[in-house]
């Protein structure tokens, strides 16, 4: 196609500068009703967000899962929002789904450990082995879960530092929630010296523990014999707590025991060996 232009006919300057503001004025309104649509598109979605979160949050549906249809939700909305506003600067929306489509499968490929993750958030989400503020022990990680994304899991230590887990490496391995329940078994191991009055230990054990108001009497600790030791008789003691409660109790309970059987002249023994120096024989004369 050919188009006859001359460059000294002022009419047919006039007409391609009309033509050119025409063209202009056009895509200004377009680019602004495209970017019209992604503002108010945008603050849409944030506030179905807000919505679901609210229309949901007092019922007893789990809040993980809360979370996550609202985000969901956001990111649907948005990618809706962005189609719309292409559509409106004049781009064939059809064609350009179909090309994302096709890229998105590539991509997906690609990144198949990412679609691991996501498909392991929506487990977690739907069957919740674990919610946020549980005490955990997963992906070799323990610690307080305080969100769960779409792909990752935020846990904070118990040293306060905070650790981004992928989903899929939670939901591939054993998963240990110390929170079920709401109640822990404290594991101790108390030795002290083979002369020693069986009953009169659990009893001054049993005391050192009633010291101690964060240890439930139901169920009652459990005291007994574990094992004849080498060096001493060792007891097991199992006093149970509330989860948060586990490690101050775990700590207070040894110092405890240890003042209740110093106090009570009950000894702790130590390993102690005998060393035996024998004269070496005399060499006898050559």
């Amino acid at each position: 196609m050919t188009f006859d232009f001359d460059l000294f006919n002022l009419d047919a300057w006039n007409a391609l500068l009309l033509q050119l503001q025409s063209l202009g004025v056009d895509f200004g309104l377009r680019l602004l009703g495209a970017a019209i649509i992604l503002v108010v598109g945008r603050w849409l979605a944030k506030q179905l967000r807000r919505l679901i979160k609210r229309l949901m949050t007092p019922t007893t549906i789990d809040p993980n899962l809360v979370a996550f249809t609202g985000n969901l939700a956001e990111y649907g909305l948005t990618a809706f929002v962005i189609l719309a506003a292409l559509g409106q600067l004049g781009i064939q929306t059809t064609s350009l789904v179909a090309v994302l489509g096709a890229a998105g499968l590539a991509i997906g490929l690609a990144l198949q450990g990412s679609l691991s993750n996501f498909a392991a958030g929506l487990l977690i989400v739907f069957f919740h082995p674990f919610r946020v503020g549980d005490w955990i022990e997963g992906g070799g990680e323990s610690g307080f879960v305080e969100d769960i994304q779409l792909f990752t899991t935020v846990l904070r230590r118990l040293d306060n530092k905070t650790v981004v887990i992928p989903n899929n490496s939670l939901t591939g391995g054993n998963i240990i929630n110390y929170s079920t329940k709401g109640i822990l078994r404290v594991d101790l191991v108390v030795g002290v010296a083979y002369h020693e009055d069986i009953d009169r230990v659990k009893r001054a054990i049993a005391e050192a523990l009633a010291q101690d108001e964060r240890i439930l009497s139901d169920p009652p600790p459990m005291i007994g014999v574990l094992e004849l030791a080498e060096s001493s008789v060792d007891f097991a003691v199992r006093p149970w707590t509330h989860t948060e409660h586990y490690w101050p109790v775990y700590f207070a309970a040894y110092e405890n025991i240890k003042k209740k059987l110093d106090a009570a002249g009950i000894t702790i023994p130590f390993p102690q060996r005998d060393v035996h120096l024998y004269p070496a024989p005399k060499a006898e004369a050559l």
